[in-house]
């Protein structure tokens, strides 16, 4: 398929940090898919938390699976739009590598243990996983992508943190915080599809776990609308399938959303190549309805999912498990591998190795180290 003018295109791509050689039968971003498969951070995601711990169901979302959704979401709409399929899916399976176990509560536990210490972030910490953290080449540290998939991973960077950044890359990934443009459309593309893929799975995880009702979203106008549809044209659908068909829909209607949407942002701004796209502001979006809709599912997950009592503690839960590794580790540095407990800057080698844990090594570490065992 041919892309369009707007698209990333490999040959035009800005290269990787550490020159190398072209591949004699995939191009740059189909390189950079590849390594991100054959990761080991790739792997890890199997067993860290979406918002259900790996051990509560054999069903739920995890980092990998959502991270899968997400990468389908996105190749779709980017075949629509002759955006660049392969840099999408580069980008997608790439964004959460970062996370830590026990999902955003583990994420805002360690960076209440870094605040000292520049803090952490999983969108910078994804980038970290493949600038520096994978250990698989003889030649560098890391796993060497191209300019457009790590500017796509790193998808929010504090100013900070977008000056440090420059300073050790002028003109790299950093650069367009300070100069506030956006990233490639591909880029934008798997921000707004991670976005469909959570709510519309959060959905499904949630009626699974029993701590949502179907009943109880019928006030969500993007949810019940597609109810109706449902049942309207198959009356006698009962138990799951009404909540399957009911996602499926609402995910084809935002997906054809975003494609009108972003098709009309595009040609009123007409950016005559990648470079301009980034210069034009946010391209990649929801109608003005659909937004609304959207956020108003956030809402309601945040609401009734998210801050459920037996979701808040396990949260606490996790919580706790990643400060009081944290604080061990500082103390006992040795418990570490010793490719982490040599490390000088110590704080930050015991954040590192945190947040590439699963969450059942996390457990388990944890039990080893304090004695205690987590109470389901």
């Amino acid at each position: 398929m041919s892309l369009s003018p707007y698209a990333s295109l490999p040959t035009a791509s800005r290269g990787r940090r550490h020159p190398e050689p072209p591949a004699p039968t995939r191009d740059v971003f189909q390189r950079d898919r590849d390594r991100i498969v054959h990761s080991t951070a790739f792997r890890r995601l199997v067993y860290k938390t979406q918002v259900f711990l790996n051990h509560e169901g054999d069903l739920f979302r995890t980092r990998l699976t959502h991270s899968l959704e997400v990468a389908q979401l996105a190749r779709s709409i980017a075949r629509a739009l002759k955006l660049n399929e392969d840099l999408v899916e580069a980008i997608a399976l790439a964004h959460d590598l970062g996370h830590t176990p026990f999902g955003h509560a583990g994420q805002d536990a360690l960076d209440a243990c870094m605040a000292d210490h520049g803090g952490f972030e999983h969108n910078l910490q994804s980038l970290r996983v493949v600038d520096a953290l994978e250990h698989r080449y003889p030649q560098y540290d890391g796993l060497n992508l191209s300019f457009e998939t790590r500017e796509g991973i790193l998808k929010h960077c504090s100013r900070s943190n977008a000056e440090r950044i420059e300073a050790a890359e002028p003109g790299g990934v950093g650069r367009r915080f300070l100069e506030r443009t956006q990233p490639s459309l591909e880029a934008q593309l798997c921000n707004l599809a991670d976005e469909i893929a959570y709510n519309a799975h959060d959905i499904d995880d949630g009626v699974r776990s029993g701590l949502i009702g179907i009943d109880q979203l019928a006030d969500v106008e993007l949810f019940q609308r597609y109810r109706t549809e449902a049942m309207a044209e198959h009356p006698t659908l009962t138990g799951r399938r009404v909540l399957y068909e009911t996602i499926r829909r609402m995910l084809s209607a935002q997906v054809y959303d975003v494609i009108d949407a972003t098709q009309a942002a595009i040609d009123a701004a007409a950016p005559a190549d990648a470079d301009a796209a980034r210069r034009a502001g946010p391209l990649v979006l929801f109608s003005g309805a659909m937004r609304t809709q959207s956020t108003e599912l956030k809402r309601f997950l945040f609401a009734n999912l998210y801050r459920h009592p037996q979701v808040m503690q396990t949260t606490g839960q996790a919580q706790t498990v990643v400060r009081e590794l944290f604080d061990a580790y500082v103390a006992h540095p040795a418990e570490m591998p010793e490719s982490f407990a040599c490390r000088a800057d110590a704080p930050r080698a015991v954040a590192d190795y945190i947040a590439g844990m699963t969450d059942r090594f996390a457990m388990r570490e944890h039990e080893r180290l304090t004695g205690r065992v987590w109470v389901a």
